[in-house]
């Protein structure tokens, strides 16, 4: 099946580093990047194509290094995120955006806020992930993740080897579980559910080198000064998201002046994103 991120551009990073970024909305809109979740591509931008295409906004969705069709940049840190928006927003010609990220993203998106609040107008962060520094009890999963990257890589490559075997050959509630509560697959409608298994197959099209490297980087610190960041910050959380716990997103705003929280009942992870895209997206018209 095709998706409209099957189109995408590429841009040259340091040492000739290849980055790949796909583009959805309105050509001529307000621009808006879209940071994907770990692991993730920017397949998953699409899911803002409709709302996007109605409220004016040009969204561009790169693939980090490591993942999707981007190469691999092994030794990068999060605050080097500032060099990737550098680039993109360069190659399409603008000269400040906002952010949306997602999930994993959010590392990422507080770093450029920190490194290039000058190209960055505002960031809204959705079911983001949290420093360790505010995250009492990180759920099993990511400990287990963030451990085998930082002690065992090799191994953790191998367990991204074979969940993409079986997502390739699985229904997308394979996936999609991973990013709900207790499973609650059903409440995710059909073609939401079949791009998040594309993006999760994306994400691993090359290498899982990405991964690894994100999962490391996250599980210390975060090289992100909270207290430089100036930029409007809004947070979007589900209260039943059990990916990234609600009481650590608090934590987090509450050491940024400038942030707010939005919470959204009885949402999980996913439910979070595929809920406020709209609300999201009006904030940058």
């Amino acid at each position: 099946m095709e998706h409209p991120g099957d189109q995408f551009q590429t841009v040259t990073l340091a040492d000739d580093k290849q980055l790949a970024y796909a583009q959805y909305g309105d050509a001529d809109g307000t621009p808006v990047l879209f940071f994907h979740g770990t692991p993730g591509s920017r397949l998953l931008g699409s899911l803002l194509e409709p709302a996007a295409r109605e409220r004016g906004i040009r969204v561009i969705a790169p693939d980090r290094p490591g993942f999707g069709r981007s190469d691999p940049w092994s030794d990068r840190s999060i605050r080097d995120a500032g060099s990737v928006v550098r680039a993109v927003l360069d190659d399409v010609n603008v000269e400040t955006a906002g952010i949306i990220a997602f999930s994993g993203g959010s590392p990422h998106a507080l770093a450029a806020a920190t490194t290039h609040g000058d190209r960055v107008r505002e960031v809204d962060i959705v079911a983001g992930a949290t420093p360790s520094s505010v995250t009492e009890e990180p759920p099993f999963i990511q400990r287990l993740l963030s451990g085998l990257a930082t002690t065992a890589p090799l191994v953790l490559r191998g367990l991204f080897r074979g969940q993409t075997w079986l997502a390739r050959r699985s229904d997308p509630s394979f996936v999609v579980e991973q990013y709900t509560a207790s499973g609650n697959t059903d409440a995710i409608p059909e073609d939401a559910a079949r791009l998040v298994k594309a993006d999760f197959l994306e994400a691993f099209a090359r290498c899982r080198s990405g991964a690894v490297t994100e999962f490391k980087a996250a599980a210390t610190d975060w090289e992100v000064l909270l207290q430089d960041i100036d930029t409007k910050i809004r947070f979007w959380h589900g209260d039943t998201d059990t990916n990234v716990p609600i009481k650590s997103v608090r934590r987090l705003q509450s050491q940024l002046p400038t942030a707010q929280l939005r919470v959204l009942d009885d949402a999980d992870h996913i439910e979070t994103l595929l809920r406020s895209v709209p609300d999201v997206l009006e904030h940058h018209r």
